[in-house]
């Protein structure tokens, strides 16, 4: 298969899905294991277009849950748009009318200047405190029922997270005491971040703001027992054309390698956050991190070229795994130097580890990447042995992220199964892939096929509520 065919495939599973579906999913090869009860959510941009007019960037598509609810042995799926303003507005006018973050408003500068990005809740999905909750990067989080998935309205906890605030896609939970924390760029004030701590009744608990060398677009942070640890690297966005409406704000983005990356430990229960700056490095996606001793551990995706990250968000439709990617540890001492460890060189993206060893050391990363030119599979890095193995699928195919099922609550780490989505591009339909993560080469446990394509997502999490019983 030659590349142009392989874009030509690679376009297909972003094509729109305009139909919302709930069904029994009644074509399943293999058996589904014993014991898997619970629900899969899933997020991601369920179409890249407003009408006719396709978006520029893959961060811009309405979001689109999807659930695999498992009971009884069977899976029911079920997908719904997010009622958004940026949805509901294409759906009554069928034109763009809202700024995206790397889509403009027709009508030039005139009709994007201060204008802020549409909030399309397309990135993650988390249940916590009763409420489940569809996030997006730069705003407030949509609040969604359970069971049927109908939009309940952007979700401010009770008025403590304020209109212009941010509350972003990639919150992280603690197995110990069952808080959640995340964090928002503070666009209001400059080199701003606020963290916040969600505690297990869902009431919102802001942390110390934190001041920081310049101000930054940061994506994810990763959580230990005592601290939230970021790496914030110097990926800048340009305030003038933005503001001014002459430009996209993707396109504002700029990195700037003469500025360092800067390591930030938050203190989880309030205190002053500790910042160690280091050569600039790209990061975007974190593991875990924990305490080893004194030392604290964070684990990451390392990219090394910003403008082919840049133009594969942009070029999405026809773009690949951005190459020269590495699975990374950083150690941090109490004396502020940071030493770095190459574990994995692949091109590699999605990673995710067992959510119970949020904090903790983790012997297993999963995360989806290339076997070679033509072919895609899910990888399983064991970090005692420096061994990995993959589950590999055809040329042509694709894969979405990885997310660890332990078989049960006290299973040992790396007993359950790993849950991810493929597409075939020859009929054009996605299948949910249940894989041993004991045995991650072996076929799958299962293969529940739906009815259709998905296309593209990001993110998922697994709860052991049943949906919709």
């Amino acid at each position: 298969m030659n590349y142009a065919s392989l874009a030509c495939h690679a376009a297909q599973v972003y094509e729109a899905l305009n139909d919302e579906h709930d069904y029994v999913i009644d074509e399943i090869e293999g058996r589904l294991p014993d014991g898997l009860t619970g629900t899969l959510y899933r997020n991601g941009p369920g179409r890249w277009q407003v009408g006719e007019s396709l978006l520029d960037h893959i961060f811009d598509g309405d979001g689109m849950v999807s659930m695999f609810s498992f009971a009884d042995g069977r899976i029911r799926y079920r997908n719904r748009y997010v009622r958004t303003r940026h949805y509901r507005y294409g759906q009554r006018t069928g034109r763009v009318g809202l700024r995206g973050l790397g889509t403009q408003r027709p009508g030039g500068m005139l009709a994007n200047m201060f204008r802020p990005p549409a909030n399309v809740a397309n990135t993650g999905v988390i249940l916590h405190g009763g409420q489940l909750l569809a996030l997006w990067e730069g705003g407030r989080p949509f609040r969604l029922d359970p069971d049927d998935l109908e939009t309940l309205g952007e979700h401010s906890f009770g008025g403590r997270l304020r209109m212009a605030a941010a509350f972003s896609a990639h919150p992280s939970r603690c197995p110990g005491t069952g808080e959640l924390f995340n964090f928002g760029m503070d666009f209001t004030r400059r080199r701003g971040l606020r963290c916040y701590r969600v505690d297990t009744r869902g009431r919102l608990h802001h942390l110390p703001r934190i001041s920081l060398p310049y101000s930054p677009w940061n994506h994810d942070f990763a959580l230990t027992r005592r601290h939230l640890v970021f790496v914030i690297n110097p990926v800048i966005p340009k305030a003038v054309p933005i503001l001014l409406g002459t430009g996209s704000i993707a396109g504002g983005l700029r990195y700037e390698p003469h500025r360092p990356t800067c390591f930030t430990i938050v203190p989880r229960h309030g205190g002053k956050a500790r910042i160690i700056e280091h050569e600039a490095l790209l990061g975007f996606h974190f593991v875990n991190a924990f305490e080893d001793g004194s030392d604290i551990v964070v684990e990451f995706v390392r990219f090394a070229d910003w403008d082919q990250v840049s133009t594969a968000f942009r070029e999405f439709r026809t773009s690949d795994f951005p190459w020269g990617c590495a699975l990374m540890r950083y150690r941090i001492t109490p004396a502020g130097r940071v030493e770095g460890q190459e574990l994995c060189a692949l091109p590699m993206e999605l990673p995710h580890a067992d959510v119970r060893r949020a904090g903790r050391e983790h012997r297993f990363t999963y995360f989806a990447g290339r076997t070679s030119p033509s072919a895609v599979g899910i990888h399983a890095y064991d970090h005692v042995t420096g061994e990995r193995s993959v589950h590999e699928l055809p040329p042509g195919h694709g894969f979405g992220e990885p997310v660890f099922v332990p078989r049960g609550r006290d299973a040992d780490e790396g007993d359950g199964w790993l849950l991810t989505l493929a597409y075939d591009p020859d009929e054009h339909r996605s299948r949910l892939l249940i894989l041993d993560a004991r045995d991650v080469p072996a076929e799958p446990l299962a293969v529940a096929w739906l009815r259709h394509h998905l296309p593209m997502g990001f993110h998922g999490s697994f709860t052991e509520r049943v949906a919709g019983k």
